[in-house]
C-alpha cells in the first residue's frame, strides 16, 4: 500500500500473554479486529491509542508518520469507547465540541463543528440533552460524533454495539455504516460478534491467543475458514486433511469435493447440507458415514443435531425429519453431504 493509511506492527509482551498481530488499514477503509475474549484485540486497540506501550519491535505508521513514539494526546485518533464515556454534566452538543475545545478551537468555532456532526448522525434535536436523556442508541451517535470532531486520521471503535438491546443493535449497525462510509480516514474496529464485523467492515483480521489467524474480506473468510473459531462463527463444519485430486483424506474418511487440491487442504460444509438417515441410503453418489447422535437442540426453525463418530459435526433437518427419524443420544445415523456441497482449498 502507499504511504497513507495505517501500517501497525503491535507487539505487547506480559507474563502469560504475548500480542503479536501485523495488519493495515488504507484511507476510507474499515478494518475489525474480530477474536473470542482474551484474543487480545482491545490490547491491540489500545495500543494504537498509546494507552499500552509496545514492545521494541513493534511499530504503527500512519499516513507515513511514526505514530507509536508519539504520547496519546499527540496522535490523531478518534475513541469510541465501548461504554461510551460521555461526560455526564455536559450537553451532547458540549460532549462534541469538547475535544476541539481541548485543541484551541474557540467555543464558537467548536459548537459549529459539533452542530454539523450531530446534524450528520441526525441528532441535531437532540443537542441540548444530556446524556441520561438520550437512549443507548443516541448516546453511541454522539460518541462517534465525538470522536469525528478532532478530524482524526484513525478511528478507533472498542466493541461500540455491545451495550445496545437486540433492536437497537439492528437499527444502529446499519446507521453506522453509513457514518463510517462517510469517514476518509483509517477506521479499527474490535468486536467479538461476527454480524457486526460482517456488515461494518470492509476487510477482517482474526486474532486468537495474540496472533493472526487468517485475515481477508468477509465472504472470503466465511467462505474458507481456517480455525474452528472462524468455522463456529460463520456456521461451518471444518476439517483438516490431506488433498489429493478432488477427494480429500480426513482421518479415515475421504471426502468427494468439486475443487482440486493436493497435499493439506480444509474441508468444509453447511450443516444445512448434510443429510441423516436411519439406514444406509443408496442412490447418488455423496460423502457418506456411520455416526452417533450427541445432542439435539432447536436451531431457528430447524433442528441442530450434534454428531460423533469418526468426525464431530453438525446437521440441520427439519422438526418433521427429527420425528421420523426418531433420533435421541447414543442412536447410530448414517450421515451424508453431496460431493457439490463440499467444498476444499489448500491448508
Amino acid at each position: 500500500m502507499t504511504a497513507s493509511g495505517l501500517r501497525a506492527r503491535l507487539v505487547v509482551t506480559r507474563p502469560a500473554f504475548r500480542l503479536d498481530v501485523s495488519f493495515e488499514a488504507a484511507p476510507g477503509e474499515v478494518v475489525a479486529l474480530l477474536g473470542p475474549n482474551g484474543a487480545g484485540k482491545t490490547t491491540a486497540l489500545r495500543a494504537l491509542a498509546g494507552l499500552t506501550g509496545l514492545a521494541e519491535e513493534g511499530h504503527i505508521t500512519l499516513d507515513g508518520r511514526p505514530l507509536h513514539t508519539e504520547p496519546p494526546d499527540r496522535r490523531p485518533i478518534g475513541m469510541v469507547f465501548q461504554d461510551y464515556l460521555l461526560f455526564p454534566h455536559l450537553s451532547a452538543l458540549d460532549n462534541v465540541a469538547f475535544g476541539p475545545r481541548c485543541r484551541g478551537a474557540s467555543k464558537a468555532e467548536a459548537r459549529r463543528v459539533a452542530a454539523d456532526l450531530l446534524e450528520r448522525v441526525g441528532l441535531a434535536a437532540h443537542a441540548a440533552a444530556k446524556p441520561r436523556r438520550l437512549s443507548g442508541g443516541q448516546a453511541q451517535r454522539v460518541a462517534l460524533a465525538r470522536a469525528l470532531a478532532v478530524r482524526p486520521r484513525l478511528l478507533l471503535l472498542d466493541e461500540p454495539l455491545a451495550a445496545l438491546d437486540a433492536h437497537t443493535r439492528l437499527e444502529i449497525r446499519s446507521r453506522l455504516r453509513r457514518d463510517l462510509a462517510g469517514f476518509d480516514g483509517a477506521t479499527v474496529l474490535v468486536t467479538h460478534d461476527p454480524l457486526d464485523a460482517m456488515v461494518l467492515a470492509d476487510r477482517l483480521v482474526v486474532v486468537e491467543d495474540g496472533a493472526v489467524v487468517q485475515q481477508g474480506e468477509p465472504a472470503e473468510v466465511a467462505r474458507r475458514p481456517r480455525t474452528d473459531y472462524v468455522a463456529r462463527l460463520v456456521g461451518l463444519n471444518l476439517y483438516r486433511g490431506t488433498g489429493d485430486g478432488v477427494r480429500v483424506k480426513v482421518g479415515e474418511l475421504l471426502f468427494s469435493t468439486i475443487e482440486q487440491v493436493d497435499g493439506p487442504a480444509f474441508v468444509a460444509f453447511s450443516p444445512a447440507a448434510g443429510a441423516l438417515y436411519r439406514t444406509r441410503p443408496d442412490g447418488s453418489p455423496r460423502n457418506l458415514w456411520q455416526a452417533a447422535v450427541e445432542g439435539v437442540e432447536r436451531h431457528g426453525d430447524n433442528v441442530r443435531v450434534h454428531l460423533g463418530g469418526p468426525i464431530a459435526a453438525f446437521v440441520d433437518i427439519t422438526p418433521a425429519a427429527l420425528a421420523d427419524l426418531d433420533l435421541s443420544p447414543g442412536r447410530q445415523v448414517w450421515a451424508a453431504v453431496k460431493a457439490t456441497e463440499t467444498h476444499a482449498y489448500p491448508a
